[in-house]
């Protein structure tokens, strides 16, 4: 949900309030390109509901998914059935141009232990419609539950045809402990990442667009929620907290490019809003119930 203040910011951005900005009023957005290029993702699911997320990329490898720099109101809505008859939440967020236009809802006030679809509405465009799971309630004798534990998706030393595999099982929740992207190239390749190593903010955004492109990742995406947390690749190999295994990068050189690897991870995954990290100093953890 957004407040008012916000709300009224991203109406005048669009034009939407042309008494108030003085710009022609817009009633939707218009996108060069399909925006949900990126695809849709749950996570971290609690007993009443779960984090949903989506990042609007119409051109994903220009700087801002090629958008302008301006909020974007997105439309979210979750159902209890497929074809999404049946809304049982809805409401707007903004997409913000200093989050690379991510959006992340936390939905609350659902039934535990049940399986839900949802999909976001920018301008004239529909996202795919993505399936995901409230947790149990405590307490709950859970007899079965069926996960992927993962980690190491290397996008160049080989393809991720084992997500489409596993997803056949299907899985309830997808327990992912690190190295989503890998910062640099190996030896290996049966395909590239097209750029070089990654070291600002928008190195590691194209990265990130890059392996969410991957068919086979956005569908385990779409269908099953994830709990994640991230390993070295994510910025450096090998760092080790404020440390670079470049001994010639200084301390607050390497703050900086954490940062940023730290913030285009936050932008691209279905986390809370409290495990948003700010500042040269951020932290990226949470607990689980």
């Amino acid at each position: 949900m957004i407040d008012r203040r916000e709300f009224i910011s991203a109406l005048g951005a669009w034009g939407l309030l042309a008494g108030v900005s003085g710009a022609r009023a817009q009633i939707r957005p218009v996108f060069s390109s399909y925006p949900f290029t990126l695809g849709v993702a749950s996570g971290y699911p609690s007993p009443d509901g779960f984090v949903l997320w989506t990042r609007l990329a119409p051109e994903p490898d220009l700087p801002r998914g090629g958008l302008p720099a301006e909020a974007i109101p997105v439309r979210w809505e979750v159902a209890d059935d497929e074809p999404m008859h049946r809304v049982l939440a809805s409401g707007t967020a903004l997409a913000h141009p200093d989050w690379a236009h991510s959006v992340h809802v936390e939905v609350q006030g659902l039934a535990p232990g049940r399986t839900y679809w949802y999909r976001f509405i920018a301008g004239d465009a529909t996202s795919p419609t993505g399936r995901t799971r409230s947790a149990p309630a405590p307490g709950t004798v859970v007899n079965q539950l069926r996960y992927i534990l993962a980690s190491c998706q290397h996008y160049e030393q080989g393809y991720f045809g084992a997500y489409r595999h596993a997803l056949r099982d299907d899985p309830d929740l997808v327990i992912f402990v690190g190295d989503y992207i890998y910062e640099q190239s190996y030896s290996a390749r049966v395909r590239s990442h097209g750029t070089g190593k990654a070291n600002s903010l928008d190195d590691y955004r194209r990265r990130y667009a890059l392996y969410k492109r991957d068919p086979d990742l956005q569908a385990l995406h779409a269908a099953v929620p994830w709990l994640l947390t991230w390993d070295d690749h994510e910025v450096e190999n090998d760092y080790a907290n404020d440390q670079s295994t470049n001994r010639s990068v200084t301390r607050e050189q390497f703050l900086a490019r954490r940062a940023g690897a730290y913030k285009a991870y936050y932008e691209h995954q279905p986390l809370r809003h409290s495990m948003r990290p700010v500042g040269p100093n951020a932290r990226l953890y949470t607990d689980l119930q």
